[in-house]
């Protein structure tokens, strides 16, 4: 959790506001989640910051919603494609990624 919040704090994810009168901030919560390799054996412990964005009210706080989600038919053409070129695969595990880049609009989110 540290080391998460540390990477939050050095990515200058947010910067402390003062909440305005007319708007309410978004909680937050740690998300903990234990990985297992295929023996059951524990690979390692990962947390990461989510907001609960449940409490968002459309139009106030957000125009558009966005999910990045890979289809499986993607994957399986990636595979398809190495395994035909002879490519080697690998797998590996992102720390810290920030897959949407810049917000347009202002978020008011309650410090974790």
């Amino acid at each position: 959790m540290k080391q998460e919040y540390k990477a939050l704090l050095n990515n200058k994810t947010w910067d402390l506001v003062p909440l305005p009168k007319d708007r309410q901030a978004v909680g937050c919560k740690w998300a903990f989640r234990i990985k297992e390799n295929v023996d059951g054996i524990v690979n390692m412990f990962k947390v990461k910051l989510v907001a609960k964005g449940f409490h968002q009210v459309a139009s106030s706080d957000f125009n558009e919603t966005f999910s990045p989600v890979i289809k499986p038919i993607t994957i399986k053409l990636i595979i398809t494609l190495a395994f035909t070129n002879k490519w080697d695969l690998f797998q590996l595990d992102v720390n810290n990624a920030f897959l949407n880049g810049h917000l347009e609009e202002t978020i008011y989110m309650q410090y974790p």
